[in-house]
């Protein structure tokens, strides 16, 4: 008895369901990174900044489940994806562990001493676990449109040729800095919408105007780089959605401009950059007229649009390989089996929901302004 859906409808779920993750993490943590980085700018005195890390102090760990979900997915879906990038990008990815760990820390300990000296130097670890992960997020999201300095041997073992410097080139560093700019701007729309009007808040909305604007000026220069630059990769011949995961039985060549090919093949993609310039835009309009809620709509349709565009150019590519097109890793050739994708899709559609109903639950009840009255009265609080 065959399983009900068959191999490429399950692959392709499987693409989409990244993405979901992928921008669940954005949406949800993304703020959390946002709030972290504008704190030490926005917070001018010490109720202030514990005004600001209570805004994010309720939600933040039940975030990172969007985190460990994507590195699951990745992990049992594509496995040849999870080989490559977790080990070649090991470097990389113990930098933002490492700076994700200050967060937990800087949270407890902040407020243990009433040193301002003391508190001074937490914030600022708080700043760096905010920054860092997006930066390097960012930049990993570069490395990935460019190509990875990867390899596969015959017998398919990953081999990788570069080092944490080589990952850090002029165009992955626009990807990090647009994405720093986004986690940004999305931060000053959760806190438009999470504490109390006042100078916090009206610093929060400069410095978010300032990163609309940059996130779109980046978002446009780094089209424009992946238009004539000479980035993208394209498979040649005759694919089978259905074949066996080996990346070897397809050819893949590296082809100037080739992440446009989909916006001329399926025109409904260009849906994506639209939103990707459009919710800047949204952003900087509602903070010209202080609508506090059409801010945060415009920061999260800014995170979508730019993840989704990463995502549409680059379909059916996953993590292609700069140093050897024909390893290049695709939705097509690296995958798991047919099964496992049945059987994991089975739990994702008993569990995702929970998630995403826990999450909006928690949501609701913690949800509501943070205030300096708070602050000096509320023992709960850091």
């Amino acid at each position: 008895m065959g399983l009900p859906l068959d191999y490429e409808t399950l692959r392709l779920i499987w693409w989409l369901l990244l993405g979901v993750l992928l921008i669940g993490f954005a949406l949800t943590d993304g703020y959390d990174l946002g709030v972290a980085t504008l704190m030490p700018f926005i917070g001018k005195t010490d109720e202030e900044r514990r005004m600001v890390i209570n805004s994010i102090a309720p939600t933040w760990e039940g975030h990172q489940v969007w985190f460990i979900l994507g590195g699951g997915a990745i992990f049992a879906a594509w496995p040849f994806v999870y080989a490559v990038s977790f080990s070649g990008f090991y470097l990389a990815m113990f930098l933002v562990l490492a700076a994700l760990i200050l967060r937990p820390v800087a949270f407890k300990y902040r407020s243990k001493r009433p040193d301002a000296a003391w508190r001074n130097r937490w914030d600022w670890a708080l700043f760096i676990g905010g920054a860092v992960p997006a930066l390097v997020f960012g930049v990993a999201v570069g490395n990935v449109l460019t190509g990875a300095p990867f390899r596969l041997d015959s017998d398919l073992r990953s081999f990788f040729e570069g080092s944490l410097i080589g990952l850090f080139h002029p165009f992955s560093l626009l990807a990090g800095l647009l994405s720093v700019a986004m986690v940004v701007l999305h931060g000053a729309g959760w806190l438009s919408v999470k504490i109390e009007p006042g100078p916090v808040m009206d610093r929060a909305r400069r410095i978010g105007s300032v990163a609309a604007i940059v996130a779109i000026l980046l978002f446009a220069a780094g089209g424009a780089m992946v238009a004539w630059y000479g980035m993208g990769f394209r498979i040649e011949g005759v694919v089978d959605p259905n074949g066996p995961s080996n990346p070897r039985f397809v050819k893949t060549v590296a082809a100037s401009g080739a992440w446009l090919d989909n916006y001329s093949r399926y025109p409904w993609m260009v849906i994506a950059p639209v939103l990707g310039f459009a919710g800047p835009a949204l952003a900087l309009l509602a903070m010209a007229k202080r609508s506090h809620h059409l801010l945060i709509a415009g920061s999260s349709l800014a995170t979508i649009g730019i993840i989704s565009t990463v995502g549409l150019s680059m379909f059916p590519f996953i993590l292609p390989s700069s140093i050897d097109a024909q390893s290049s890793l695709t939705v097509w050739n690296a995958s798991s089996s047919h099964l496992t994708l049945f059987i994991m899709l089975a739990v994702t559609l008993i569990f995702l929901p929970l998630v995403l109903a826990y999450t909006a639950w928690v949501m609701k009840v913690l949800f509501g302004r943070v205030t300096l009255a708070d602050v000096r009265t509320n023992p709960d609080f850091y």
